[in-house]
């Protein structure tokens, strides 16, 4: 999402957070809701919601914990009918102005380790845009291949030469090697 305007921007600035902490509520708009589903591809996009607690992380920076729950429609991959899918992804996120240490090396690299926290996110001039948290949240869960229950792929009968790909090649050669005998 960087360099472009996120479709959802519910920003909030870190000054805005008292330190006992604030819970915040989104709903995403039918707008939002339509733009987001033409960007992830879906058929539709009929719910998107998020109970975010924010809380002060040190002097400077910002923790932002909840869910994001969302209602999307698809196409079954197998049967090509419409369906839909609930989604629900926990939001576990620590923002800083430093940005925290750096997970790439001196060649540019990402250096992770398996089992390591990561590392804070940037706090980018004070302020923290929350619905594209979620909207990143959403992304994530959208299963790319949704499959209806009970729909099973029922591959092409074994032995049948009329369904290969090449066969009507095949067919030609014979006809165009019969010619030339």
């Amino acid at each position: 999402m960087t360099g472009a305007a996120p479709i959802w921007s519910e920003k909030i600035s870190i000054d805005d957070v008292p330190e006992a902490g604030a819970h915040i509520d989104l709903t995403a708009d039918e707008t939002i809701r339509a733009a987001l589903a033409q960007a992830a591809g879906l058929r539709d996009l009929s719910r998107l919601e998020a109970s975010l607690d924010l809380k002060r992380h040190g002097k400077n920076g910002l923790r932002v914990e909840g869910q994001m729950s969302a209602t999307v429609g698809q196409n079954c991959v197998v049967s090509l009918e419409p369906m839909e899918s609930e989604i629900s992804e926990d939001i576990d996120l620590t923002f800083t102005a430093s940005g925290g240490s750096s997970i790439a090396d001196e060649r540019g690299e990402a250096t992770m380790r398996f089992g390591e926290a990561e590392p804070p996110e940037p706090l980018a001039g004070g302020v923290v845009d929350l619905g594209a948290i979620v909207t990143e949240f959403l992304l994530l869960g959208v299963d790319p291949y949704p499959r209806k229950e009970g729909a099973v792929f029922e591959p092409p009968a074994v032995g049948d030469t009329s369904e290969k790909p090449f066969a009507a090649l095949a067919a030609l050669k014979k006809v165009k090697g019969g010619e030339g005998s």
